[in-house]
């Protein structure tokens, strides 16, 4: 494999970023605030975010905002998140146009008020064009949830004769999973300092490198994010293989048989 630096940085550099945002209620108490101002001032810190992944050619940015488990929270802090969700939709789709940034909503949006649903309808409506980067804020959302929907759109398949049990493989699976029709997560960064994905992205996330930082999401900049990016580039990502195998193709550009 051969060629300048710019290339060999653009081939280490992730694709796909996904991000568990956490730390926003911690935040707030160790100020004597409510939860509820981390939430608001965790909205700056995603600004940022996007602006660090769209700057450095990063394609796609999976912001895991709502997981599917967050609804046991308190009914006022639940209440806050989706008005500032409903804010964000709406005070922000002009930017994300200006930014050729394409917003999609994954999860199950069903359990939403209407009003929400519509505005996140408006929202992917209006970026569906948009090729610099791909947004996905992940709402309602939970890793298990996604296998689930998938497995029964396969079993629907084979109901309707298109496919029978012996043909079904991973790829059926897959295809009906979100995020499908975009490059697989290379990297996972969880803010907070808790070691665990909590249920998120739990396919796609099969071969990404994890980053875990103490760093609380309302104090997340793009130092941060590129402290992660540079964790990143120094790992060796061999996907099954050996160190020798990709140092092989690292040098030749294919794999010998012994």
């Amino acid at each position: 494999m051969t060629g300048n630096a710019a290339d060999i940085q653009s081939i280490q550099l992730p694709r796909h970023v996904a991000i568990i945002m956490d730390g926003n209620g911690r935040w707030a108490t160790q100020r004597g605030k409510r939860r509820t101002y981390g939430h608001r001032a965790g909205a700056q810190a995603v600004r940022s975010a996007i602006a660090f992944a769209r700057r450095n050619g990063i394609e796609a940015l999976t912001l895991f905002a709502f997981s599917s488990e967050n609804w046991g929270r308190p009914a006022h802090e639940v209440s806050v998140l989706m008005e500032l969700f409903m804010g964000v939709l709406k005070r922000e789709v002009p930017d994300l146009l200006a930014n050729d940034i394409r917003l999609r909503v994954i999860g199950d949006t069903s359990r939403f008020s209407k009003r929400l649903q519509k505005n996140i309808e408006i929202a992917e409506q209006h970026t569906a064009e948009c090729r610099t980067l791909s947004l996905n804020i992940a709402a309602n959302y939970g890793g298990r949830w996604d296998i689930t929907q998938a497995a029964k759109q396969v079993f629907k398949e084979m109901q309707a004769g298109r496919l029978t049990l012996d043909e079904v493989a991973e790829d059926d699976l897959a295809r009906h999973l979100q995020l499908a029709d975009g490059p697989a997560p290379d990297l996972l960064i969880r803010t907070g300092g808790d070691l665990r994905i909590s249920n998120f992205l739990l396919w796609q996330l099969a071969y990404a490198e994890l980053y875990f930082t103490e760093v609380l999401w309302p104090d997340f900049t793009e130092l941060t994010f590129a402290d992660a990016i540079n964790s990143f580039v120094k790992r060796e990502r061999r996907f099954g293989l050996t160190s020798a195998q990709i140092q092989q193709l690292a040098g030749s550009g294919d794999l010998q048989e012994d």
